[in-house]
């Protein structure tokens, strides 16, 4: 019998083909991952819908498949948990919000269908922020959910019950969303991988903005590798997604070594002038010679941002506006001050003005897409701030510098949002507090494969992704 806390901690893709050789049984797997939710989740939040008994039946049901010889995905008999913000059929989805705090879909997401046709068991629902508006992990529903390497601190969002549940060994493998920031500050914050895919890698369904390229969905994993393998099985053209990209998911399984010298990465302290936390910044000024070790070609450099700030606020108002719109008019009571606030700009929204965001927009990519001519890879901070008190709805000021908006202390993640090009969140090390910080690699326009491999070579030398958090300090203060 192997020792539950050795599952809990091995690689999801060591999982996955433990189980396909009969080396080790889906129910043995989950029934690890079970244990380690009941030790630790009372005292991080991070699962807010468990599905024990389900998730019991589909351990059974995959080592049944597996003696049967079956055909198994690449995800065979791995727990996962979606995101509360992700349609689950017959399963409660909230969206963190109070609106929506008794809905259960009769349909799948498209990324959940694909989870499951790929082998992986859903044990349950990952928390979120209300309408996942914020890279703070708190709502109503619900409450907040704690950072496992210091449980006064936010987790980041907003896919933060994915990240934590990834980083305390609850779960092997998640799901998360990206618009501004999502997939990638709650991986920087708890010291796990979060990809931001290019839009349409994975598709997404349903939609109430189909065509619109700024949020994505894609994998989060405590290692390079384990995030490979979840997109293998998510990403890939579908008919009901009209942006998504062509290519199959299974490019994903190519293998992520290969050669970096004479690689040119751009090296941004700051994308261009933004306000970095001083701790923040020491930390990823230290790796900049882990990525000329591997023989990249480092210059200070990064593309000409300007008029992003715009682009994404007017843009994400829209989307707020569109997709929330007829939630406010009737639940007005039921929405936190800051989504009121993201609907109301976009119903502030001119014709003129989203013209004028449009051109500038246009323009911005055309920059970037010459500025990419150059350089292979852009290296900056995933977050502006190490993690945050968690009682603390959103930063305020960093070194000095007031934050206009809830959205604005997250521009690292979010102006990168604007471009359009897949980026990885990858754990960089720690602040001398002992708080997780992350780096974020961009690549070029749908080089989801070279970030991977860029990602994967600076996580070899780099190992802080190795540390996690203090398991039993974590289960002792909830029994205490």
């Amino acid at each position: 019998m192997h020792a539950s806390a050795d599952l809990c901690a091995r690689p999801a893709a060591d999982l996955a083909r433990a189980i396909a050789a009969r080396e080790l049984s889906a129910v043995e797997v989950m029934e690890a991952h079970l244990a380690r939710i009941d030790q630790v989740n009372p005292a991080v939040n991070a699962i807010v819908t468990l599905l024990p008994d389900e998730a019991r039946r589909g351990a059974e049901a995959a080592d049944a498949a597996v003696a049967r010889g079956d055909a198994l995905g690449p995800l065979h008999g791995l727990p996962v948990a979606h995101k509360d913000l992700t349609w689950t059929k017959g399963i409660r989805t909230t969206f963190g919000c109070r609106a929506f705090e008794h809905f259960v879909p009769d349909e799948d997401a498209l990324i959940v269908e694909r989870l499951r046709s790929a082998g992986a068991i859903t044990i349950g629902k990952t928390n979120t922020p209300e309408l996942g508006a914020g890279s703070q992990t708190f709502n109503a529903v619900f409450g907040a959910t704690r950072n496992p390497y210091d449980t006064t601190k936010t987790c980041g969002g907003s896919s933060g019950g994915a990240a934590v549940a990834l980083a305390t060994g609850m779960l092997p493998i998640a799901d998360g969303s990206d618009l501004g920031g999502s997939l990638r500050n709650p991986a920087g914050f708890c010291n796990v991988v979060g990809f931001r895919p290019s839009p349409g890698r994975v598709p997404i369904w349903p939609s109430q903005a189909a065509w619109f390229p700024m949020g994505v969905q894609g994998p989060m994993a405590r290692n390079v590798t384990d995030v490979a393998l979840v997109l293998s099985a998510i990403a890939g053209p579908d008919p009901r997604a009209p942006i998504s990209l062509p290519e199959p998911g299974t490019v994903f399984g190519r293998p992520l070594d290969g050669d970096m010298d004479g690689i040119r990465v751009a090296w941004s302290r700051d994308l261009g002038g933004l306000p970095v936390d001083p701790r923040v910044r020491a930390v990823i000024d230290a790796e900049r010679g882990t990525f000329e070790r591997l023989g990249c070609v480092v210059e200070d450099a990064e593309p000409d941002m300007n008029g992003v700030a715009e682009v994404f606020r007017v843009w994400r108002a829209w989307y707020f506006e569109a997709c929330y719109g007829t939630l406010l008019d009737e639940h007005r009571e039921l929405l936190k001050d800051t989504v009121i606030w993201n609907i109301e700009e976009g119903r502030r929204l001119s014709g003129p003005r989203l013209g004028e965001a449009a051109r500038a927009w246009s323009a911005l990519l055309d920059r970037v897409r010459r500025f990419f001519e150059r350089y292979e890879f852009l290296v900056l901070p995933v977050s502006q701030v190490p993690p945050f008190d968690v009682d603390q709805p959103y930063v305020t000021e960093i070194d000095g510098v007031k934050m206009e908006t809830y959205l604005d202390w997250m521009s690292s993640c979010a102006h990168i949002s604007v471009l359009g090009l897949p980026a990885i969140s990858v754990p960089c090390g720690f602040t001398g507090d002992g708080l997780p910080v992350g780096v974020q690699i961009v690549g070029r326009q749908h080089d989801d494969l070279g970030a991977l491999r860029l990602a994967y070579a600076f996580e070899q030398v780099n190992g802080a992704g190795r540390r996690r958090p203090p398991i039993e300090d974590l289960a002792r203060s909830e029994s205490a």
